[in-house]
């Protein structure tokens, strides 16, 4: 087979035309650094591992976007990377990424725990629930929240002494207070504990 043809287009990508016709189109970068140029003849293998690295390209290409726009998870960017890329590219890219230090689910576990646990007051159970979620190993989410968990009962009183303040004047917003608290986490016992410090009736 022959390149007949090598056309830049949008967004770094290069479309090669085999034998007059076009055929695919790969990573511009790639293409160039391949040593194949018009008139080069190319085989089938040939072209499929130019293929391959076209998208190990783009997947790590797209990786560094991803993590310059937030934090993530090996698991999340293989979310990403996987329906775009395909599993190979998408593990060669996190793989590269992780060799960095880009990646690092642990560094990433104590950093979103912190946010879950002293930003949020989410209950232990709920970070956790969260955080794999994210797709970080229950282990690792553990070690995370040992490092930052507070007692139940501080964060409830921070919670009724701040964003649940006006509701614990009357029974409905006592019970609006404890059914938000329930959504994050937090067992009644230790509810109704707290709030009996606060409120007269501590039903």
């Amino acid at each position: 087979m022959l390149i007949t043809a090598a056309e830049e287009r949008k967004k770094g990508m290069t479309a090669l035309y085999i034998d007059g016709e076009y055929a695919v189109s790969v990573d511009t970068l790639t293409f160039a650094s391949s040593g194949f140029k018009t008139g080069s003849e190319i085989t089938d293998d040939e072209l499929y591992e130019l293929l391959e690295a076209s998208k190990i390209s783009r997947a790590k290409e797209k990786a560094l976007y991803l993590i310059e726009y937030r934090s993530r998870t090996e698991k999340e960017l293989r979310d990403k990377l996987v329906p775009l890329f395909g599993e190979a590219a998408a593990d060669a890219a996190i793989e590269r990424l992780s060799r960095l230090g880009l990646i690092d689910d642990r560094k990433y576990a104590r950093e979103y725990a912190e946010q879950l646990i002293l930003k949020k007051h989410f209950s232990r159970e709920r970070a956790a629930f969260e955080m794999m979620k994210k797709g970080i190993d229950r282990d690792i989410a553990d070690e995370a929240l040992d490092e930052t968990e507070t007692e139940p009962g501080v964060q409830i009183r921070a919670l009724l002494e701040t964003k649940y303040s006006r509701c614990l004047g009357d029974e409905k917003g006592r019970n609006r207070a404890v059914n938000s608290l329930r959504a994050m986490g937090y067992r009644w016992y230790d509810i109704k504990e707290a709030m009996s410090e606060y409120c007269d009736d501590d039903e």
